[in-house]
């Protein structure tokens, strides 16, 4: 068990050193111009806190313009954006509409395309419609922009007040720094954060725009495989982004794991043996040794004892890295073991089932580039 517990130690403390590295050397200094960024937010209603995470981006960030793309049949996103447009009268707020997308196309790489003719600025920034990003954070990301670049954020979860949502945000903000920074120092970004990312129009358009990849499902693993085909280089910051999803329910909880996992396994198919193998032992095998510490620790009380450490270092690690992300993010950590313990069961359910669900709508997923609406 002492074995178990060294390799789960040195495979925590190789990622936390990693991590701290990269976001300590993260540039604070806000020089960017907010008047040369266009937002594009592809909009889905069905998310009760969709009009407050607007309003607090359309809040933030002052100077920019939005472009906000909603779909022809979705009342609620409609009357919500109108409503923020009478709101802010003063922001560069433009709001288009979109019949659905063609069978097998990306919804959100659908509405992107048919919007990026639309922009009037020199900078896109692609944020996604719960997620808010602050004024520092975007001057960040443009300070390291530059017309060869694309500059991705990195995620945390604001979590709504209940049970779901909160375990749901506990697995960002465990695994947000550890999943995307440590590996930095090594290789480039295995792919971007689409949750949130900026890039120059001309060198998108350079590419092709999102027009060769719309029938790509994970919008973020094929946007960056498209990118750096044409020279782009991936930029993954530490400039935070804040992410406010409400989950309802269990059921939306765990289809929403779902979906995640089975984008990643999405990604490691099409990577390397030696990356997967990578992507195994830094973030795979972790769970799987904590699960045999948790069995083991039901042998006697040095056992017990040596789990209850391991959980202690564990605890303070993660706290030490979450703060360096965002002060604002609470600390649980039940939520925090239970939402790793878990793991493994996501993974298993995104290898059998491929049915994903977004908010409404529902997927049959047979490869990235392979899927059909149910």
């Amino acid at each position: 068990m002492l074995l178990i517990a060294l390799l789960w130690l040195f495979i925590l403390l190789f990622k936390l050193f990693f991590a701290l590295k990269m976001l300590r050397a993260a540039h604070r200094h806000c020089g960017g111009d907010l008047h040369t960024v266009m937002v594009m937010q592809p909009i889905l209603s069905g998310d009760p806190a969709l009009e407050s995470v607007l309003a607090s981006t359309v809040g933030q960030l002052r100077g920019a313009a939005f472009l906000w793309l909603i779909d022809d049949d979705d009342a609620e996103a409609a009357r919500v954006t109108q409503r923020l447009q009478v709101r802010y009268p003063q922001q560069h707020i433009t709001v288009l509409s979109f019949p659905q997308a063609p069978e097998g196309v990306n919804p959100k790489l659908f509405k992107l395309e048919q919007a990026r003719a639309q922009v009037t600025r020199d900078v896109i920034l692609v944020l996604d419609d719960d997620a808010v990003l602050s004024a520092e954070s975007l001057c960040n990301m443009l300070d390291a922009l530059t017309e060869s670049t694309l500059v991705t954020a990195l995620p945390w979860y604001r979590a709504a007040d209940n049970l779901p949502s909160r375990l749901l945000a506990q697995f960002v903000n465990d695994n947000s720094a550890l999943t995307y920074l440590p590996l930095l120092p090594f290789s480039p970004p295995l792919t971007l954060n689409g949750m949130c990312y900026a890039i120059h129009g001309k060198t998108l358009a350079s590419a092709g725009g999102f027009a060769p990849v719309l029938r790509h499902l994970t919008d973020d693993l094929a946007m960056a495989t498209l990118l750096t085909r044409h020279g782009v280089r991936i930029v993954q910051s530490a400039a935070a982004v804040r992410v406010q999803t409400s989950v309802a329910d269990a059921k939306r909880y765990f289809r929403q794991m779902h979906r995640w996992f089975l984008f990643a396994t999405l990604l490691m198919h099409e990577k390397s043996a030696a990356i997967n193998l990578a992507i195994f032992l830094l973030q795979g095998l972790h769970p799987l040794l904590l699960w045999t510490l948790v069995i083991l620790a039901f042998g006697g009380a040095t056992q017990t004892a040596l789990l209850l450490g391991v959980l202690a270092i564990r605890h303070l690690a993660l706290r030490y890295v979450q703060r360096a992300v965002a002060a604002e993010i609470p600390s649980h950590p039940l939520l925090s073991l239970l939402s790793e313990l878990l793991q493994p069961f996501h993974l298993l359910n995104a290898l059998v089932n491929r049915t994903i669900y977004w908010r409404s709508r529902r997927y049959r997923i047979f490869s990235n580039d392979w899927f059909t609406s149910l």
